[in-house]
């Protein structure tokens, strides 16, 4: 039996790293489509064929059928897209749709990488920024092309990811890898008002665990893979501090900002079709906290 093809576009970042690593252990010939605009070279695994570019440019980048491609490759940030409006459309819409022609064309399976703030205050935040419109508007786009051009595909929604890998610098950094470095550097936690804004953290092992079970298994929308327990903000800054976090703020380990737009308050996790999978959550958060106390706050 011939190795599966798998193409992973944003294949040099945080959770495509991963996925490429677990694809190529499992015996798949493995490339990367990667812009670098968050991916990273350090990123690279010995074995997997790296091609830089945008998927808006897939067709001349491309020149093999993939068997899957996951479509991880799209911006990813909630508050900065505000910002970065072109390159949101850029990548999520233009990129996307030129990513589901290939696969038409192809007859690729498609997994698709979906954002779970779509359901996020009970569906509202779904268009609350650029990114989280893009991303759930692009669902439909998926589903439709599932239902127009009989493509193979599957959807599936994160919710925040940590561990090995993850962005650590600059404004595109995530939650607890911020947190990480605060806590290295001796300086306060930054915490968006008003705290309580409840996250489903999910280690990165668990994540492609999950994307790997969708890719064989998987078909059509929901496949939500995300931990089942929920903390706020603020419950996630007193697992780091060691203490109440009315005490941080007295002792200033603790530094409240303004509230953010498109920041939502809470998400419904839905994994009950990742799980009937055989899927399962597997790591905990405070066990990853507990590993970057007991090495001073490095990745090692």
């Amino acid at each position: 039996m011939k190795n599966k093809i798998i193409l992973v576009t944003g294949g040099a970042g945080f959770v495509g790293s991963h996925l490429c690593e677990r694809l190529l252990n499992e015996k798949s010939d493995v490339y990367s489509l990667d812009n670098y605009f968050t991916g990273d070279t350090n990123n690279h695994i010995e074995g997997v064929e790296y091609i830089k570019g945008d998927t808006k440019d897939i067709f001349k980048l491309i020149d093999f059928t993939p068997d899957i491609i996951y479509h991880l490759g799209e911006y990813s940030r909630v508050e900065q897209s505000f910002d970065d409006m072109r390159i949101v459309y850029e990548y999520n819409k233009i990129g996307t749709f030129e990513l589901l022609e290939f696969a038409r064309k192809k007859g690729s399976k498609v997994v698709y990488a979906g954002s779970s703030t779509k359901f996020g205050d009970g569906g509202i935040a779904r268009n609350t920024s650029p990114y989280a419109w893009t991303k759930a508007s692009n669902t439909e786009l998926v589903i439709n092309y599932g239902n127009w051009y009989n493509i193979n595909y599957a959807i599936t929604y994160f919710y925040n990811v940590y561990g090995f890998r993850e962005i650590q610098y600059g404004k595109y950094a995530t939650l607890i890898a911020l947190f990480k470095e605060k806590m290295k550097n001796n300086e306060p936690l930054t915490i968006v008002s008003p705290g309580t804004q409840r996250r489903n953290f999910t280690y990165i092992d668990d994540i492609v665990n999950g994307l790997i079970l969708v890719g064989k298994d998987g078909y059509g929308d929901e496949f939500g893979i995300g931990g089942d327990e929920a903390y706020s903000i603020l419950e996630v800054a007193e697992m780091f501090l060691g203490m109440k976090i009315d005490d941080a703020i007295k002792e200033r380990k603790v530094k409240m900002l303004p509230e953010r737009r498109g920041n939502r308050m809470s998400a419904e996790v839905i994994t009950d079709k990742t799980k009937a999978l055989g899927w399962k959550p597997q790591a905990k958060l405070i066990d990853w906290i507990e590993y970057l106390k007991n090495n001073n706050w490095e990745i090692k």
